[in-house]
């Protein structure tokens, strides 16, 4: 047990609300673990049916329903990389903590998979830890990003009986931290750089390109109900549309178009090169509206737009450009390259792209990057009080410790909200006032 472990190893009543600001943030406290929560993924063809059965619990889906799902997972030999990923970014972490002299330890928990949240909490309190630090494996506001691992967190200190002994926190936000944006800025001019030389190689140097940031698709609901609600409005009316209607109405889209123009500022060989936001992995019943365009139907619409511009070029109507010859992917929504990066980029958008004559590039996620383990690490000291300021780009500002009321709040199908830490109206932890 570490000395900070040892000094709050008691049972002292605590507010683990105490010392938040007006504006979210939290003050520092002695924490003495760090908990990296994520996802989760099978590591074998008997694990996917278990583990999708998992993410879909609640929602009645039939095993044979759930097989047809399965094909990613199947084609990989029932393995998602993300676990080995969260592996490899654990160690990363606590190198770098050690490198700074932070003598913390880092757990690994999963919602879907082993190792699961609840037990990684047994393990970490009988391990004689108080006070534990969540730095989750998302970047941006929406439910399933950030409410859903506080309910995660919430749920499973009641069920194991360590509400009120165990004090559970999450770091904030990190879409907007430099750390998380320059592997991106870093992989697009290489992507650019590697797929001009292809089209150079191919005769087609004076072909146009298109940059696509993309990013996990979410229901239009959770779209609305994303981010602090003052923010929220202002951003519909900043718009004049509602979520759904077009990106930059919500929260959920703005941060993203945020951090794709601050790489894109990065990057001034993409300068005069046309970019969208663009969506994918929906999943759910087809009647529930997600945000759009997905990604293979913004790669045939664009392809087909194009192609209808290049015939009026033909006849002296067009402007001298080349035609579209390549699409470059920035998976900007995700942290690894997990299931969604590899099947439904890798395999399926460069597909679409590949049957329109199109070149493909997809640049790499953040991974372990040393840039982002260190502006993780970075965040990790805010909340220890080790560092000064706030790092953060864009026109957001770093975002909330602690969130909002009724920030991403999902009501569930029996009406009941379920109960979160690291939220000003959180209650679990929390004592009577």
């Amino acid at each position: 047990m570490t000395d900070t472990a040892k000094h709050a190893a008691g049972n002292q009543p605590f507010d683990p609300l105490s010392g938040v600001d007006e504006d979210g943030t939290m003050a520092a406290k002695d924490y003495d673990s760090i908990l990296l929560a994520s996802f989760g993924g099978p590591e074998g063809q008997d694990d996917v049916i278990p583990f999708l059965r998992n993410v879909t619990a609640g929602r009645g889906i039939p095993d044979e329903r759930l097989e047809e799902v399965a094909t990613h997972y199947r084609a990989n030999g029932g393995v998602s990389p993300i676990n080995e990923q969260n592996r490899a970014l654990l160690e990363a972490l606590q190198t770098e903590l050690a490198a700074r002299g932070i003598n913390l330890p880092v757990y690994w928990g999963n919602r879907n998979w082993e190792p699961y949240i609840p037990q990684t909490l047994e393990r970490i309190y009988a391990d004689g830890h108080r006070k534990m630090l969540t730095v989750a494996t998302s970047a941006y506001s929406c439910y399933s990003s950030c409410r859903q691992y506080r309910e995660d967190l919430g749920m499973a200190l009641r069920s194991t009986g360590l509400e009120g002994k165990l004090e559970a926190d999450k770091i904030r936000q990190y879409f907007n931290h430099p750390g998380f944006v320059a592997p991106f800025a870093e992989g697009l001019s290489t992507g650019l750089a590697e797929i001009r030389a292809e089209l150079a190689a191919a005769g087609r140097a004076d072909g146009r390109l298109h940059i696509f940031f993309a990013t996990h698709s979410i229901p239009t609901s959770d779209a609305e109900a994303a981010g602090p609600r003052p923010v929220a409005a202002e951003l519909r009316e900043k718009t004049g549309l509602a979520p759904g209607e077009g990106n930059g109405a919500d929260v959920y889209s703005a941060q993203h178009l945020d951090v794709a123009e601050e790489i894109l500022r990065r990057v001034p060989e993409a300068s005069g090169i046309d970019w969208s936001l663009v969506y994918q992995s929906r999943s759910g019943a087809p009647h529930v509206p997600w945000l759009e365009p997905d990604i293979n139907d913004a790669i045939e619409q664009l392809a087909a737009a194009h192609a209808s511009e290049g015939e009026r070029e033909n006849h002296g109507e067009g402007a001298d450009a080349g035609p579209l010859a390549g699409v470059l992917v920035v998976p900007l929504g995700f942290v690894s390259d997990h299931m969604e990066v590899v099947w439904d980029l890798d395999t399926e958008a460069k597909e679409t792209a590949e049957n329109l004559g199109l070149a493909f590039r997809r640049t790499p996620t953040p991974g372990t990057h040393p840039a982002f383990v260190s502006g993780l690490v970075d965040i990790v000291e805010e909340r220890l009080g080790r560092r000064e300021g706030r790092a953060a780009v864009g026109c957001f500002g770093a975002w909330r410790d602690v969130c909002a009321p009724n920030c991403c709040v999902k009501v569930m199908r029996d009406g009941t909200v379920r109960p979160t830490v690291a939220a000003v109206d959180s209650e679990v932890g929390v004592p009577t006032r």
